[in-house]
């Protein structure tokens, strides 16, 4: 038998009604107060009654994701991270965290209007945000709360949390012009991506300001993978005027640019320096990594404020507390030295 709220309360010493809203993140509760509720409401294997909770509040207490098709679909680290990631965030706060994937070719405003119709989901989490994204436009039509991991505008009306990702590109070309670097290639994520067009934005933006000229054969856009970091890199490294330094959009992007650089015959940072933004994924994939010098902000920051600004959104909190920024660390890691010439 499941543990019950009344367990929870005899076990910490609240009301049953201090339990339920601790459980339910109100904000009338201390966060010292939630974490002893959710503590014990994990010891004693407490599980919500979602049949109970809709019919009294209308609500099932279950969220979900569309996960994009696979062409778009995070790799495997970082969707394994995600789910686990989403999945703990929402249980400790009573919900109920669900995953649908579309299929390829299949319209994902199709599976979201699906699952709406179905009448089992309060929310949703919107991943991979475009600029102007459908799935907003669709879910605020129909009236569906939602909360984005990034922004599709640079001032969104919704939910969301995001890093500054303009700034991340800024200052990851800004450090090797420091350097003295002056033809700086980037190898960036998928090109109708928000996060992309934004780390290509502050890329360019430190060029002007260094008084630079944008070549357009100097930056690449592809899936976050090490085959399109190393091609990008053979291809940049074989063009008439190679770059000097190179920027990865991802570790795993940086893994593809060292494998070329040395297929090549080149050293970090003694011929070509080398920054990259790491979101600090597991993966024995990349321990192997030598380490670089960049921006770190680490991925499974975002759970708690999107989970947050999720069940803020479904019980009608001001739009003003749902929208958080996070920031990111500058790492000096010795991949950065001075042109050759």
């Amino acid at each position: 038998m499941s543990a019950t709220l009344k367990d929870i309360a005899a076990s910490t010493g609240l009301s049953v009604t201090q339990v339920s809203r601790a459980l339910n993140d109100h904000d009338d509760v201390s966060a010292e107060t939630k974490i002893r509720v959710r503590e014990a409401a994990n010891a004693l294997n407490y599980r919500p009654n979602l049949s109970a909770r809709k019919l009294a509040s209308g609500r099932s207490g279950i969220v979900g994701l569309v996960l994009p098709p696979q062409d778009r679909t995070p790799r495997d680290s970082m969707f394994v991270q995600m789910v686990r990631g989403l999945s703990s965030a929402f249980s400790r706060r009573g919900r109920l965290f669900v995953l649908h994937a579309a299929e390829e070719g299949e319209d994902v405003v199709a599976v979201h209007r699906r699952l709406i119709d179905g009448g089992s989901l309060d929310g949703f989490v919107l991943i991979e945000p475009e600029e102007n994204d459908p799935r907003v436009a669709y879910l605020r039509r129909r009236g569906v709360p939602m909360v984005m991991h990034g922004r599709g505008t640079a001032k969104p009306d919704y939910p969301f949390y995001d890093i500054d990702n303009i700034a991340v590109g800024r200052e990851l070309t800004a450090m090797l012009l420091r350097a003295g670097h002056r033809r700086i290639g980037f190898v960036n994520g998928i090109a109708a991506t928000c996060y992309a067009a934004h780390r290509r934005t502050g890329w360019e933006m430190a060029l002007r300001e260094a008084g630079l000229g944008i070549d357009p054969d100097l930056h690449e856009h592809g899936q976050m993978t090490e085959s399109v970091g190393a091609l990008a890199t053979l291809r940049m490294m074989n063009g008439e005027a190679a770059p000097t330094a190179l920027i990865a959009g991802n570790m795993l992007i940086a893994k593809g640019i060292y494998n070329a650089l040395s297929m090549l015959g080149l050293k970090v940072p003694g011929d070509v320096s080398v920054v990259v933004h790491d979101d600090m994924l597991p993966g024995e994939d990349l321990m192997s990594l030598p380490a670089s010098s960049g921006t770190r902000s680490a991925l499974a920051l975002s759970w708690e404020p999107l989970a947050q600004g999720l069940i803020g959104a479904i019980e009608g909190k001001p739009l003003a507390e749902l929208q958080q920024l996070g920031g990111f660390e500058i790492v000096e890691a010795g991949s950065i030295a001075p042109p050759n010439s």
